[in-house]
């Protein structure tokens, strides 16, 4: 008990960078549930992000943890974590999270969280320390995410044209029912992306308290680390990501109310898929594709691949840079 309490400032301290990177989650990932609804002025920047931050935290009530536990126990042995191989993650998220949202990219949050886990992880415990099958999961829902939600909202296009091909509707009428229904996307994502994002938080805190007995022999993920991760994201949401917010709303391809719905419909199903199944996927990643995707499905010229291209890049190397900046930190903290 006398190491618990001597080590309790630093567990207060980790903790305390961990809602800090959920926060930032938050503020970084603001632009997946919204930028669609500004860029089609259904609703204003401001009434965006306290619609898609409400949403962020109702779905501690409509999504599990499996996510959590994936985070937590799935990608380096829980065994392994101590809290110099939190501090190196988490700073290795934070870090590259800054860089990125400073230079208006939409990086994924989830990928230098687990970037940041696998090199201070590896620094501690060299490769055997990863769980292969959760980093192979994960790293192939690189691929298959946003390929998957680009798939479905170009599907959703192209069904909801051809019912409104059907129906005749007068353009106004149209367009009033889109701008309606992007309202309902634009909440089912933001609670698709809360339930995954949140989530990853929960683990590395977690993992964390596991790791010092704070937990007893079983896991699980405490109720205090499940509100106290929803209120920090859901705070950075209100924060909004601007920079990032116009790269994915206008600067891949001009949206229109109906490819908004489409775009968000398309992401919403990819997102409760994967937290079904606990799969950590990237929120970044999957409307990127669903935008791109609600984009080609009305002409590929329509979409700009030379930022598509940009954005694509980055994915490539979040996890590998995240986890080169965790593991520097990781080792300033061991110098420590």
């Amino acid at each position: 008990m006398n190491g618990l309490i001597i080590g309790m400032p630093l567990i207060v301290a980790l903790i305390a960078i961990a809602l800090a990177f959920d926060f930032l989650n938050g503020l970084h990932d603001a632009a997946n549930s919204i930028a669609t609804v500004v860029a089609t002025k259904v609703l204003t920047p401001l009434q965006a992000v306290f619609w898609a931050a409400f949403f962020n935290f109702a779905a501690i009530w409509l999504i599990g943890l499996k996510v959590a536990d994936t985070v937590g126990k799935g990608i380096v042995d829980k065994n392994v974590i101590d809290p110099q191989v939190i501090f190196g993650a988490l700073m290795g998220a934070i870090v590259w999270n800054v860089v990125t949202w400073w230079r208006g990219i939409p990086s994924s949050s989830s990928h230098a969280l687990i970037g940041g886990l696998v090199g201070a992880g590896i620094s501690k415990g060299g490769v055997a320390a990863i769980v292969t099958a959760g980093v192979a999961k994960t790293v192939a829902f690189i691929f298959l995410a946003p390929i998957i939600g680009m798939a479905v909202a170009m599907l959703f296009y192209l069904i909801t044209s051809w019912f409104s091909h059907l129906g005749k509707p007068s353009p106004i009428a149209a367009d009033k029912g889109y701008r309606r229904l992007q309202l309902v996307a634009s909440a089912a994502y933001s609670i698709g992306h809360g339930g995954n994002d949140a989530q990853k938080t929960m683990g590395i805190i977690t993992v964390l308290l596991f790791s010092q007995g704070m937990l007893g022999p079983e896991w699980h993920v405490p109720g205090w680390v499940i509100v106290s991760c929803y209120v920090a994201m859901s705070l950075g949401t209100l924060m909004g990501g601007w920079r990032i917010i116009e790269t994915v709303g206008s600067r891949i391809t001009r949206i229109t109310p109906h490819q908004g719905f489409c775009a968000q419909t398309g992401g919403s199903v990819m997102l409760f898929t994967a937290s079904a199944f606990g799969i950590p996927v990237s929120t970044t990643h999957v409307i990127t594709g669903a935008v791109i995707g609600a984009g080609t499905a009305r002409r590929a010229s329509a979409v700009r691949w030379n930022v598509a291209a940009r954005i694509v890049v980055a994915w490539f190397i979040t996890i590998p840079a995240a986890a080169g900046v965790a593991s520097a930190f990781y080792w300033l903290a061991r110098a420590f």
